[in-house]
């Protein structure tokens, strides 16, 4: 195993805070399968009402509740709209085919979001000879897409054109709160038009696992079916969802942090001959770059950068992501970008090539 100085390969490299640590010492705990832990559902009231919804469950992951949302809204042999960047279609191991037996059709949208011309003309009829559409899916924030986030009028005029087709929408919002603190809006109000939404907690907001998902009472209740099946039957969870309410209050507004850290370390890096980014494009935590082909490939840069302890991971042939999340300081970011300097200054000819991969995930 490497040992990184800074690690940015992911915001799962999070750590729990002693705070948040001491909450999930205290949690009152129950049996979460048969309703009785007490901080689970607190945790699912609370979520509910903050997005302006009936109900939620707690997860274990983000590829879960996603799955549990495509599992409650469509069936089998049907479609869901994805982005072809998506987290939901392209990094959870085809898991809504092998789950849901759904098919999914991939959109070219716009640096990972769709919008209403991408998506006009591709819904197919519910006819004998084609795969009906039922479901359409957006990121917010898009990782692939470079962290990215929709406005709110962007997210109403996409989200309200499915649900004027008669389309179920689902949200993958890994890092809905990041969008939330960089565009300004409140859960509710961005929801309006979403049917539900998966929100992640073992990212930016720093906690060991968790994930939810929120919708109405009935969308949950075939949701928590889903879980089980899933095998994501939990007892007592309390402790990871003490962890996440913790989150909630104290580490929402602090991924500003994050998002000025990407911005100086692409500030920094937009200097260093060989390198391609613009800092203005960096709009949340995830800083996208890339490497001039004549240089080498991401995958040895990559390399490169873990020898002189930096994680930064390949995200395709000549791109790479860093990506900045609770316990990663300004300082961190500066010494990033010194060594990626360092890394470039370097012939990078001998350093191991795989040309497409492996990508960052999560």
């Amino acid at each position: 195993m490497p040992s990184f100085k800074v690690d940015l390969r992911s915001d799962t490299k999070s750590l729990p805070t002693p705070a948040m640590k001491q909450a999930m010492v205290e949690a009152e705990l129950g049996d979460d399968m048969t309703g009785d832990d007490p901080t689970v559902n607190k945790l699912e009231a609370f979520v509910a009402e903050m997005f302006g919804k009936e109900a939620a469950v707690f997860a274990c992951s983000g590829t879960q509740s996603n799955q549990m949302g495509v599992w409650t809204h469509a069936n089998r042999g049907d479609e869901m709209l994805v982005e072809e960047k998506s987290h939901i279609g392209s990094w959870e191991a085809g898991a809504q085919a092998i789950i849901s037996s759904v098919s999914t059709r991939f959109i070219t949208g716009d640096q990972g979001r769709l919008d209403v011309p991408h998506l006009q003309g591709m819904l197919r009829a519910d006819d004998q000879h084609m795969t009906p559409t039922r479901l359409l899916c957006v990121e917010n924030t898009a990782n692939a897409g470079g962290g990215i986030s929709y406005t709110l009028e962007h997210l109403h005029r996409v989200t309200k054109w499915g649900k004027d087709q008669g389309l179920k929408v689902h949200m993958d919002g890994a890092r809905f709160f990041n969008a939330v603190v960089s565009q300004g809006y409140q859960p509710a109000e961005a929801c309006k038009y979403i049917d539900t939404i998966s929100l992640c907690f073992s990212k930016g907001l720093g906690c060991p696992m968790g994930s939810i998902l929120v919708g109405s009472h009935e969308e949950i209740r075939k949701a928590r079916r889903a879980r089980k099946i899933m095998g994501g039957a939990l007892r007592q969870s309390g402790m990871m969802a003490a962890a996440a309410h913790y989150a909630l209050d104290h580490h929402v507004e602090r991924l500003k942090e994050d998002h000025d850290n990407a911005r100086l370390f692409a500030d920094e890096i937009s200097q260093i001959p060989g390198i391609k980014i613009d800092p203005t494009n960096v709009e949340t935590n995830l800083a996208f770059f890339e490497i001039d082909p004549d240089r080498g490939y991401a995958t040895q840069l990559s390399a490169k950068l873990t020898k002189l302890g930096i994680g930064i991971g390949a995200m395709g042939s000549y791109r790479l992501r860093a990506c900045f999340y609770i316990g990663i300081t300004a300082d961190d970011a500066l010494l990033a970008a010194r060594q990626v300097a360092a890394a470039m200054e370097t012939d990078l000819s001998g350093l191991p090539v795989a040309a497409n991969g492996p990508y960052a995930r999560g």
